[in-house]
């Protein structure tokens, strides 16, 4: 973890809370205190040590009970800290939405992981780009210490072709090799599909990842069948998005398909 990236992220934060001051702390003596955070519900925690990194820009001393991925249960005290009273008073909402908000990630991804797995070891289980402005980096660390993957943290990554995209070109194959010609060679070049023919083409026309947008578990299955007759699936790695829930991600994970990229978690 980028430590300058981190603080100058939680310094907008900061400045987006208080702007010039925290006027209600005004009617404080600015004296030593101490705090505790006490957990509302059982819970994954995420986000430990981003706020270590916060307490720190505040001159905060601090002791947490848990580490980033660990389960904490209801009324279990996560952190205690001491210092400055304004200082504290100062970081309590943004500590708390931070790790409010990155639990709810973490807890949600690492039950979809675990139904997922049950049925497939090898599946991952990922996020998308649908993540809250400004915050996006924050909510990937949550994927990724529950073991889920992150996908791409920008548009910077790799090429993903999608629906708008295509509608520049002819076809898939015409996008492919556009991508093709323009990437260097350790970016990887994944398209959006949304038949079966074009999944099969976007594989003839060597696409790295092909994902299958809205596909139902039994259209995924024809295209992994398909492919597989064709000797293109160990060519190509399969993702399958939209429509995943926790009541579905199991048909979804025994489709055949390597990666289910999940917009309910970012």
């Amino acid at each position: 973890m980028n430590r300058k990236f981190v603080e100058k992220k939680l310094e907008e934060m900061l400045m987006e809370d208080a702007l010039f001051e925290d006027i209600t702390s005004r009617i404080l003596e600015n004296k030593d205190s101490k705090a505790e955070i006490i957990c509302k519900e059982n819970c994954v925690i995420a986000g430990v040590e981003i706020l270590k990194v916060l307490f720190e820009m505040l001159d905060l001393s601090y002791e947490f009970n848990f580490e980033d991925g660990d389960l904490v249960k209801n009324k279990e005290v996560v952190a205690r800290l001491e210092g400055s009273s304004k200082n504290i008073l100062l970081c309590e909402r943004t500590a708390l939405n931070i790790l409010s908000r990155l639990s709810g990630v973490a807890t949600l991804a690492k039950e979809f992981l675990s139904k997922a797995r049950e049925v497939n070891p090898r599946i991952k289980i990922a996020g998308t780009r649908k993540t809250t402005p400004l915050f996006g980096f924050f909510e990937k660390e949550a994927l990724r210490v529950v073991g889920c993957d992150t996908h791409r943290y920008g548009l910077y990554d790799s090429f993903l072709i999608k629906d708008n995209h295509l509608k520049f070109f002819s076809d898939v194959k015409e996008a492919i090799e556009k991508a093709k010609s323009l990437s260097s060679f350790v970016h990887k070049i994944e398209v959006e599909v949304e038949s079966l023919e074009d999944a099969i083409l976007a594989a003839k026309s060597g696409a790295d990842i092909i994902m299958l947008d809205n596909f139902s578990p039994e259209e995924i299955k024809k295209v992994v069948k398909k492919l597989e007759e064709l000797g293109l699936r160990e060519k190509v790695i399969l993702e399958a998005s939209g429509n995943i829930s926790l009541d579905t991600v199991k048909e979804f994970a025994s489709s055949g398909v390597d990666v289910l990229s999940i917009g309910m978690l970012t």
